[in-house]
């Protein structure tokens, strides 16, 4: 019998068994991941940045979490031996018309206790040359981070505080009674306390497994980048990003400076054909047709039709990608782009077709479910694992 068992290797659900362990240093613990490894899916397959919260809406977790789990990651970091760095970002205005929209932004970002400053022009210049636009917020405490070394070292320290790490271990049936809950594997069953589940792209399925009723469906979306050529790197020194289109649920591509080297560049932002498609061309037809049966992502697909089209246009056009890109630096041109792979995020859709914007938890008496963990999840994890774990207390 375990204290605890926890469902998913990911950054929040590694985070999670590692705060639980250092608050309960006695307790049985097993993590299950379905992979033969940990952190492959979202948390090793995003841009690497270390969110400030600037963009968060106050008061809500995901800018409480961001905020405390920023500084959480970094301290990790500091004493694992990780790389990051604070290379700062800057939000760009391109044009006067958006200037009350930077505003905002740096309104919000005041509220979360961001540092940041409103910069003009010339100072924008200074500090990204290339950059075209009027005016910018510069976040000199936004960074990046090594995502992928940091599961790593998480799965290290949980088993040297005595938890147990099981991969190629997926979740088949999950029982909760007054007594117990039962996890069915792959690798046999594990009886357990307490559940916790962290299951990212398939958190939805997990919670319907065991039963427990969710305000939204999992969508894939497949992130997809470039990145820049060596000859191309020095035009940009940190992340640069777009005054986010208020009218869209994304952020719009940006430049993001990487830990192990170079720069990234998007993402696009188009339905994947499977919850793990890394392409076009990778299909699951359980996964595209439960999507497309959804009502509310059907109604998400009708609101957002034209902006779904040049996003789509943007996926078989290397020129559209780069017209894109060229509102931030006018000088990328098609040559200076290299493949990058593809990232895939759990967009949490409500049967309304909005897009649940905040961190989701369902609990029952024995079990925890993080419905919807969306970015700064990976920024945030032992914030989140922390609030989880504090139930328990």
């Amino acid at each position: 019998m375990y204290d605890v068992v926890i469902i998913g290797g990911g950054l929040v659900g590694l985070a999670t068994a590692y705060q639980y362990l250092n608050k309960f240093p006695d307790a049985k613990l097993a993590l299950l991941e379905k992979e033969s490894a940990v952190g492959l899916h979202q948390s090793g397959r995003n841009s690497g940045v270390l969110h400030s919260g600037i963009y968060y809406k106050p008061g809500s977790q995901r800018a409480l979490l961001c905020r405390k789990g920023k500084s959480m990651m970094e301290a990790f970091c500091e004493e694992h031996g990780v790389d990051y760095e604070l290379c700062g970002k800057v939000i760009v205005a391109k044009d006067e018309s958006e200037l009350s929209a930077l505003q905002k932004i740096y309104d919000r970002g005041q509220a979360n206790g961001v540092r940041c400053e409103v910069i003009s022009q010339d100072r924008m210049l200074e500090i990204e040359p290339h950059v075209k636009g009027v005016q910018a917020i510069h976040v000199p405490e936004a960074g990046i981070a090594d995502y992928p070394a940091v599961s790593q070292m998480l799965a290290t320290q949980i088993t040297q505080l005595g938890g147990e790490v099981h991969v190629n271990t997926a979740v088949t049936r999950i029982q909760e009674s007054a007594q117990d809950v039962v996890i069915e594997t792959t690798q046999g069953a594990f009886t357990t306390q307490h559940l916790i589940a962290c299951a990212g792209l398939h958190s939805d399925r997990i919670a319907k497994l065991a039963q427990v009723d969710t305000p939204v469906r999992i969508i894939p979306f497949r992130g997809e980048y470039f990145q820049l050529t060596m000859q191309a790197e020095h035009y940009c020194n940190g992340l640069i990003y777009p005054v986010p289109d208020t009218r869209f649920p994304f952020l719009g591509v940006h430049f993001t400076k990487m830990i192990e080297g170079g720069v990234d560049c998007g993402p696009n932002a188009v339905l994947a054909f499977a919850r793990e498609g890394y392409t076009n061309t990778q299909l699951n037809l359980k996964d595209l047709f439960e999507a497309l049966r959804y009502r509310g992502f059907q109604k998400f697909a009708f609101k957002y039709w034209d902006y779904g089209l040049s996003e789509m246009r943007r996926s078989f056009s290397k020129r559209a990608f780069v017209k894109a890109l060229q509102a931030l630096i006018p000088a990328v041109t098609v040559a200076d782009l290299a493949p990058h792979p593809a990232g895939v995020r759990a967009m949490a859709l409500t049967a309304d077709g909005e897009m649940y914007d905040d961190f989701a938890f369902a609990n029952t008496a024995r079990m925890t479910h993080i419905i919807n963990a969306p970015s700064p999840a990976a920024t945030a994890c032992f914030a989140i694992g922390e609030y989880v774990v504090e139930q328990f207390a």
